[in-house]
């Protein structure tokens, strides 16, 4: 995500297809840690910035409601947690995929199912990881405490929603957007419209473009028996998907407004609107890399709409 496109060289040989080849954690890391690295997605950064990412927006929000600059200690844990806790649901997706992963051509050499990894072994190292999700947790409000935990239900059923519904974006979706409640909750000890309204914006979003990532795995989905919105969408995803991301702005702004922010944060609101309608204009949906390349670049998209609420609150 945002990752510009890697070369090969530097890369190590027992990297993934979608992963950051390149990445330090697999240059730097022995032969017997790399399974480990690649179940937590360290090679893969975009999954943690995109959860981290409406956390840092609902906080920022928060901040701004409370005429403050944002709170850096909340950051600064929310960035710790988006890493511990995208390992712990990657590495539980795994553990629950693992049968599914082996027939498709994209993820059959992830450690799981190339036998890298025992099960025991993983699930050992889910525990490890989600203890550090819990520490974090653990460092907010009662409120925050008790919303976060409530959050894992989505988490545990996520997994298995692409084998009955055609919408299993949209479980991720509520999983992956829901630091947008927490950001707010850790500051307020409360849910008020703005976070909600955040947290719609980012489910949406989400469903954009993980509708993107999708599009990679189309054909040996259809084969497996795998469903996605990509699949549904079919010859009408670029349309689906632009519906998606319109909705997801229209939150946001409402979420902005109700906070009252000056011009920052519209600025930061455009340039994510802006980069949403570039994604539109290029997605083709027979190419792969552009699928992956777009599916990346969100971090930035999300970036830009969290840098104008970061400013906003520093200098409004």
């Amino acid at each position: 995500m945002g990752d510009p496109q890697q070369s090969d060289i530097g890369a190590v040989p027992d990297a993934l297809p979608d992963s950051v080849s390149t990445h330090f954690a697999l240059r730097l890391s022995p032969p017997s840690w790399r399974p480990y690295v690649q179940l937590a997605r360290i090679d893969r950064p975009i999954g943690w910035w995109l959860l981290l990412l409406p956390c840092w927006w609902s906080s920022a929000l928060a901040a701004i409601a409370q005429h403050l600059p944002a709170n850096v200690w909340h950051l600064v844990l929310f960035l710790i947690g988006a890493v511990a806790m995208r390992g712990a649901g990657s590495t539980y997706n795994d553990i629950v995929d693992r049968h599914i992963d082996a027939g498709v051509e994209r993820t059959r050499g992830r450690p799981l199912p190339s036998g890298r990894v025992s099960v025991r072994a993983a699930k050992l190292f889910l525990v490890a990881q989600a203890l550090i999700g819990a520490a974090v947790l653990f460092s907010f409000n009662a409120f925050a405490i008790v919303l976060g935990i409530a959050s894992l239900g989505i988490v545990a059923i996520y997994p298995f929603m692409k084998r009955v519904t055609s919408w299993p974006q949209a479980v991720l979706g509520l999983a992956f957007a829901y630091g947008g409640l927490m950001g707010w909750a850790a500051s307020f000890g409360s849910l008020a419209w703005p976070a909600i309204l955040i947290y719609a914006a980012a489910i949406l979003w989400t469903m954009g473009y993980d509708t993107i990532y999708a599009l990679q795995d189309a054909r040996d989905d259809a084969i497996v028996g795998v469903r996605s919105t990509a699949r549904l969408f079919g010859s009408h995803v670029r349309e689906a998907i632009a519906a998606l991301y319109i909705l997801a702005l229209l939150c946001a702004g409402a979420a902005i407004a109700l906070v009252h922010v000056g011009v920052a944060a519209w600025l930061g609101w455009l340039a994510f609107g802006a980069h949403l309608v570039w994604q539109i204009i290029k997605l083709k949906q027979t190419d792969v890399s552009v699928a992956l390349a777009l599916f990346r670049a969100n971090r930035e998209a999300g970036l830009l709409l969290f840098a104008g609420l970061l400013l906003d609150g520093y200098f409004s």
